[in-house]
């Protein structure tokens, strides 16, 4: 990508987005609510469920997914996976169900502790930039998701993060 397409943002440089029409997902993961103070225990949130982690019949793929939504006293987030059905999924885990829509795809690659700067970026700068609004589907919908593929490192928190803002077509 050129420098002229790169725009500033706290979280380094944030780049302009592509847009996906993603297809219907079923996640299922440990579901938490927090708070402005307690958002920093969110990385405690996927060690939790790292035990889970491609050993559950019915996943797909290998890429987790956090799902966020929005809520006035702060926000629930689910740390999960793909999955075929929620038949043999652990009663301990939650299950949500994304629809087909479209997206703006902002990678994130910078270090993972940096992905809130980029969330503020991105809804800040990044977003209305893009000249797109964001969709808000009804209140179960998730306000967005972040995309960690295969290329993540847990280990070194780089590599393969994106964050999937739904919006209006």
């Amino acid at each position: 990508m050129s420098q002229a397409r790169r725009k500033q943002s706290p979280a380094g440089q944030l780049e302009a987005p592509r847009f996906e029409n993603g297809r219907a997902l079923l996640v299922a993961g440990l579901r938490s609510h927090y708070t402005a103070e307690t958002m920093n225990n969110i990385p405690a949130q996927w060690q939790r469920f790292a035990p889970y982690l491609g050993k559950i019949p019915g996943q797909v793929g290998g890429a987790a997914y956090g799902v966020c939504w929005l809520l006035a006293e702060g926000i629930d987030y689910l740390s999960g996976v793909e999955f075929r059905s929620a038949a043999g999924v652990p009663s301990e885990l939650g299950v949500v169900s994304i629809p087909a829509q479209k997206y703006a795809v902002f990678p994130h690659r910078e270090h993972i502790s940096k992905l809130r700067e980029t969330l503020d970026a991105i809804g800040h700068k990044g977003l209305p930039e893009s000249g797109h609004e964001v969709a808000r589907g009804g209140a179960e919908a998730p306000a967005f998701f972040e995309r960690y593929s295969e290329e993540f490192d847990p280990r070194t928190g780089m590599g393969g993060i994106e964050v999937w803002i739904p919006i209006k077509s």
